[in-house]
């Protein structure tokens, strides 16, 4: 079954992902397991388990800002986005596709609110 335009995911991004996971492991109670290669790290998580959303921490390794963002689950990231600008918000991180074909924008709402959108990969 999809989800389409729900919270489906949440992402922490931080140049020090080891200090983040001790903290959320410590506090909530999460495991991490390691996904990808080539040098960066990203550890997904079940969070709350059947109660919660997965997410993960992303290692930035310095080159982008620390953050906290939510992911919604879209049917279309590309049409997700021109209704995003034309609803007044902005496109921070046009629409790019992983290795996987998941694809993924970031965006800034009106008031500055940074969140993200995301289509999983094709069915295969």
């Amino acid at each position: 079954m999809t989800t389409n335009n729900g919270v489906t995911w949440f992402e922490i991004g931080t140049e020090r992902p080891d200090e983040a996971e001790r903290f959320y492991g410590d506090l909530f109670g999460w495991t991490f397991t390691e996904e990808g290669a080539g040098g960066a790290t990203y550890r997904t998580t079940g969070a709350g388990g059947s109660e919660g959303i997965g997410g993960a921490v992303r290692g930035t390794g310095g080159t982008s800002p620390n953050y906290a963002i939510f992911y919604v689950q879209v049917a279309d990231v590309a049409e997700t986005c021109r209704r995003a600008e034309a609803a007044g918000g902005k496109v921070l991180v046009p629409r790019r596709e992983n290795d996987n074909g998941l694809a993924f924008a970031h965006l800034l709402d009106p008031a500055g609110n940074h969140l993200g959108v995301f289509s999983p990969p094709p069915a295969g």
